[in-house]
């Protein structure tokens, strides 16, 4: 029998409570999801709890309050830590819905139907085609179904 194993037989017999096992010191607390959550959900504060995990696997976890407000792009099950790749800008237009397209210059303002060829959120650079003319142009994502082009 080995050293070790009489050392510990030893002690086992001798009915010394050996010490509570103390928290993993290479544990951290992070935020994880306390529900699933669908592709395109915006999520919130109160989607998140704290619990300790692994610090090697914590990296790069986004906080609560970094991820509120934020869209999923792909579906996050229960427990998940939400890094910054799984969270877009929430999208104002998406891929093939009606928007409204407006050009403005000086003394003047354009609107019309167009249809989106593509999904952006606030200030991303969307491509869309206008229904009257079916011409497509980029524009800018200015709210919700709406695109701006810029007058030259």
């Amino acid at each position: 029998m080995s050293r070790l194993a009489i050392a510990v037989a030893l002690v086992l017999a001798s009915g010394i409570a050996l010490p509570a096992q103390a928290a993993d010191p290479a544990e951290t607390p992070v935020a994880v999801l306390t529900r699933a959550i669908a592709r395109g959900d915006i999520l919130s504060a109160t989607d998140f709890e704290l619990q300790p995990r692994a610090a090697v696997a914590a990296r790069g976890v986004l906080a609560a309050d970094a991820a509120s407000g934020r869209e999923a792009v792909r579906a996050l099950p229960a427990g998940t830590m939400v890094r910054a790749g799984d969270l877009v800008a929430p999208r104002l237009v998406r891929r093939g819905e009606a928007v409204t397209l407006s050009l403005q210059g000086r003394g003047f303002a354009i609107t019309t139907a167009a249809r989106a060829l593509a999904a952006g959120g606030m200030g991303d650079v969307v491509r869309v085609v206008a229904l009257s003319t079916n011409h497509s142009v980029d524009g800018v994502v200015t709210g919700a179904g709406s695109v701006r082009v810029a007058a030259q």
